[in-house]
């Protein structure tokens, strides 16, 4: 049962007929007294709430009547409607409790979508499961962790991943937000559609409107054609947002536009269009300083974190970095034709011990390194700690290698690519899992570092 709070019977009527086509049964009520009344009685699955009823447009009865269904049916889930005029107050909302706010007037395809994801959220059943049977029921593809806390985190993934949730994937840089991310889409009902992902740290406020709505021919001086922006390339599929802690306050504010009414503006052109996707967002700052130093706009922090996810630090798993090395070295011992490739028990416990700011990327990094200089197979400590220092050192009898000491993160993946790339000989498939890469990252990271390829899958 849903119940619909709203003091317009017109509001009530509609949405009472939207709800039955899609099987729902809904009851009405026009006052907060009503609502109160029904809710001493009956615990319904669902509420939605209007923010404001006899006293006009401040929305303090809507605020007031939401705490007093938080005491009395606190699991009850809320969803909040609102004008756009109030949107702080619906904020507001969020802050006591409430699931989503909905903008009037509302789209059906939206309102339902939010209605089906907030029921989705609220009946999922916590389990307490091992890596094993986690990977029975999701596809965690090249996730590597056995670590308890790690595991809560996939738990988490696996659950909410079926749902329509926008989710806020936290994490320190290199904890593997990216691969969360692409984990999420992969368990989701839009698996077979696309996944779009958006650097928004490398998108400059003048580009931002070309880039994530695309623009016109004719649009500004240089465009010379149409180009079709990320949403639109997300469209049915998942759009992932990475560092949107780094996106300015003009481009939050068109940014909020398209999350909040799923329509947008294509630059030069005056007619809307419709988007459907689903939205994670990814950071390693702090959202909620940054709301509070008015850095970080409050609305949109709320709308796109109604599930979040913050990922440990590999300093805070440190019995899954010996795994993560095993792992990294089981790919290189493919790539190199190496299959005797290995590093020593002093040498894992050693890595277990360091501290490892960068994370995940960084003893991916430092892995590869020690074996790319290495002559010999057997790692010892020695053959990483000297990557740790500012001027690796070269292993002497080893072919002719670029400068390992001085190749950047983006050198050092091309090169690992094309060696994969050779060695597989272009089957896709082959290095993407070798490189512990999905497809669809293998072939971003083919068209970013210019490698030529063509696929033999």
């Amino acid at each position: 049962m849903i119940l619909i709070v709203d003091d317009d019977s017109a509001v009530r009527a509609s949405l009472a007929l939207l709800f039955k086509k899609e099987g729902f049964a809904t009851h009405g009520v026009a006052t907060p007294a009503e609502a109160l009344n029904y809710l001493r009685t009956n615990q319904p699955e669902l509420i939605l709430l209007d923010m404001n009823f006899s006293l006009g447009t401040s929305g303090e009865e809507g605020l007031s009547l939401l705490q007093a269904i938080r005491q009395r049916q606190p699991q009850a889930p809320v969803i909040l409607i609102t004008g756009w005029a109030t949107v702080g107050l619906a904020v507001e909302g969020m802050k006591l409790g409430a699931r989503d706010f909905i903008n009037k007037p509302w789209d059906n395809d939206y309102l339902l979508q939010s209605v089906h994801t907030v029921l989705d959220l609220s009946n999922l059943q916590e389990q307490r499961v091992g890596r094993r049977k986690l990977d029975a029921q999701y596809d965690f593809g090249h996730i590597v962790g056995q670590d308890q806390a790690f595991l809560r985190v996939l738990e988490t993934v696996g659950r909410v991943a079926a749902t329509e949730a926008s989710v806020l994937i936290m994490g320190e840089s290199g904890t593997g937000k990216e691969l969360i991310a692409e984990a999420i889409h992969q368990n989701s009902a839009r698996r077979s559609k696309p996944f779009v992902k958006v650097n928004l740290g490398g998108i400059s406020s003048s580009l931002f409107e070309s880039e994530m709505f695309g623009h016109v021919r004719g649009a500004f001086t240089d465009a010379r054609s149409d180009r079709a922006g990320r949403f639109e390339l997300a469209h049915t599929g998942t759009i992932f947002l990475d560092e949107i802690g780094d996106l300015d306050l003009s481009s939050q504010v068109k940014l909020l536009r398209v999350l909040q009414d799923r329509t947008y503006e294509v630059l030069g052109s005056s007619r809307s269009r419709k988007v459907d996707v689903r939205v994670i967002s990814a950071t390693n700052r702090l959202l909620e300083e940054m709301v509070t130093q008015g850095a970080f706009r409050e609305d949109l922090f709320y709308r796109i974190n109604l599930i979040t996810i913050r990922l440990p630090a590999l300093r805070e798993r440190p019995a899954d970095i010996p795994l993560l090395a095993e792992y990294f070295l089981d790919n290189l011992r493919k790539i190199y034709n190496r299959p005797e490739l290995e590093a020593s028990p002093k040498a894992m416990e050693w890595l277990r011990a360091l501290p490892l700011p960068g994370n995940i990327r960084q003893l991916k990094n430092l892995v590869e390194r020690a074996v790319l200089v290495s002559a010999h197979n057997h790692l010892e400590i020695a053959d990483f700690e000297a990557h740790l220092q500012d001027a690796p050192r070269r292993g002497g009898g080893q072919e002719q290698l670029p400068d390992v000491g001085v190749m950047t993160l983006d050198e050092m993946e091309a090169e690992m690519i094309r060696k994969a790339m050779a060695y597989h000989r272009n089957h896709i498939t082959k290095v993407a899992k070798s490189l512990g890469l999905t497809r669809s990252s293998l072939y971003r990271r083919l068209d970013k570092y210019g490698i030529p390829y063509e696929d033999t899958d």
